[in-house]
């Protein structure tokens, strides 16, 4: 057990004992429960702008005179500078405390988005959402932190379920929320509602967090590491984020993979040789710790590359506005929401094994549920496999989270949670890309016939590739002008091949959570996970 000592940097009149057992909170400063509302309200503001922005898009490409490349890198730009910053963050949260790096995340994370709103230029709105993804790496792995160094082993598990029901259920929500904003008020107010919710999550911040800091938290800097991971971290997000436009056959891809894969074998290197490096590679000597980082990038594959065609069915086939499809996606919502601090509850009392290796069972079984999907689906049976989808996540991001966190030292449990969220971020990229190129496969390859078969004027080989882009997002590639059964013709060539090829990434995705199930089996109950446990008012 890592003993721990805790520092109140906030005033001369708040210094906690310096002893290896946390201090009491007095009142609301370190009160564990106040702790989990105020970094909550924090991480919904980054869990939100994963989601809403893509909502607005179509009105900043308008408002802005962008390209469809530059509105892009409004998601890409943030996403990127989110997954390579992540484990440097959370080191920093490690070394200087992580109510400090929450605060200045909070801070940078609300600036920078009234930066955006007031923005006139594209460039300016793809600069600042990099530094929103800055400042949003600082805070995510310094709210886990707090967690871990506030509530004691019994009560982390439940508080890490109320903690990823708030990041699902703003992940979730963030299309509802953006469709009400955009349609009733103007993009700028996606970007602006982010300034209260700083402020309040600031506030909150001041007067109730306590730091804490473990008696060996790291004292130096692996600068060279900070590089080679950052390095290699941009070079496989890039990949994977300039894969769908360039080709997984292309050899600019695969030169970025190669420079990942080098630039990683150069950190793990290095990191046998620095005297305090960024991430010990004896954390993965961990089965538990390594089993759950893998877990949480086999769920975000199958989860967000999933639910990546999911919208475009319920818009582009189904006709729905965005926020009718969000209100579609609330079943997920609501059981994410309900379901994870029960799964917290059931973790305490059975350990991870079972819940994890059940719920990733489930997302299987709701995976191929959504396999089956047709163009003509009632709500009813879509809310079915949504609801099994959020039942079957819960648990996977309860558990996995205290698997990694749990299983680390508490003086890198900052690093710890940076590696869950980069886990989850770098799983969400590779679940995109590889299911992406599913999808388009599959339609490139049934197209053709598909189309022939409906008895559809020829294609020249420019068209069909234009109609094959279209379709791969739902869309049928109707020109101007066709007449009206042709139209008809068309649209049902068109969904006909999207479902046939959200159903074969489905069944991907659904493999993918089969093989996770195996893995859940290797994870256990975090050995450290009562590091942080003692401060009161529990």
């Amino acid at each position: 057990m890592t003993s721990q000592t805790t520092i109140d940097t906030t005033g001369p009149g708040d210094k906690a004992s310096a002893s290896s057992e946390p201090a009491p909170a007095r009142g609301l400063r370190g009160h564990p429960w106040f702790t989990l509302i105020t970094v909550a309200v924090g991480v919904m503001m980054v869990a939100l702008d994963g989601t809403i922005v893509a909502i607005a898009n179509p009105a900043i490409q308008k408002d802005l005179g962008a390209t469809f490349a530059e509105v892009q890198w409004i998601t890409n730009g943030y996403f990127l500078a989110l997954a390579v910053s992540l484990i440097t963050a959370g080191k920093l949260g490690d070394r200087f405390g992580h109510r400090q790096t929450f605060l200045i995340g909070v801070v940078g994370f609300a600036a920078a988005s009234g930066a955006i709103g007031l923005s006139d230029s594209i460039a300016l709105v793809v600069t600042f959402r990099v530094f929103q993804g800055l400042f949003g790496a600082l805070l995510m792995p310094a709210a886990l932190g707090l967690l871990r160094a506030t509530f004691p082993a019994e009560k982390l598990n439940m508080a890490i379920g109320i903690w990823g029901m708030v990041i699902g259920a703003s992940t979730a929500g963030g299309p509802i929320l953006g469709g009400v904003l955009v349609e009733h008020v103007n993009w700028q107010s996606v970007f602006f509602i982010n300034v209260p919710v700083g402020v309040i999550a600031v506030v909150l911040g001041v007067l109730i967090l306590l730091d804490h800091r473990a008696e060996n938290a790291p004292r130096s800097f692996d600068l060279l590491g900070i590089g080679l991971l950052s390095g290699a971290m941009f070079c496989l997000v890039w990949a994977l984020i300039k894969a769908p436009t360039w080709g997984w056959g292309d050899g600019k891809t695969w030169a970025f993979i190669a420079g990942s894969v080098l630039l990683f074998a150069l950190f793990a290197f290095w990191e046998t040789k620095v005297k305090e490096p960024l991430i010990p590679l004896a954390l993965f000597r961990s089965v538990p710790l390594s089993a759950g980082v893998v877990l949480m990038v086999l769920m975000a594959i199958a989860f967000m590359g999933g639910l990546f065609f999911v919208t475009f069915y319920l818009q582009n086939v189904h006709g729905m506005k965005p926020i009718d499809a969000g209100l579609h996606l609330l079943p997920l919502t609501g059981m994410m929401i309900v379901g994870s601090p029960l799964a917290g509850a059931m973790i305490t009392k059975v350990g991870p094994r079972i819940p994890l290796a059940g719920g990733m069972a489930a997302t299987a079984i709701a995976m191929y549920g959504m396999s089956t999907l047709e163009t003509d689906t009632g709500s009813a049976v879509m809310s079915l496999w949504f609801a099994l989808l959020g039942l079957g996540l819960a648990p996977v991001m309860v558990g996995a989270t205290e698997v990694i966190v749990g299983n680390a030292p508490m003086e890198l449990s900052g690093v710890a949670g940076g590696l869950q969220q980069a886990a989850m971020q770098i799983g969400g990229s590779l679940g995109t890309a590889v299911l992406g190129a599913v999808m388009a496969s599959k339609v490139d390859s049934d197209l053709p016939a598909n189309w022939k078969g409906a008895g559809l004027p020829d294609l020249t080989p420019a068209q069909l590739d234009q109609a094959s882009e279209a379709v791969q997002v739902g869309v049928a590639p109707v020109a101007k002008g066709t007449p009206e059964a042709i139209a008809a013709k068309i649209a049902d060539v068109a969904h006909d091949t999207f479902i046939s090829g959200m159903s074969l990434a489905s069944l991907v995705a659904a493999g993918v959570a089969v093989v996770a199930v195996f893995v859940a089996l290797l994870t256990k109950r975090g050995e450290n996970a009562d590091a942080g446990a003692g401060v009161g008012h529990i």
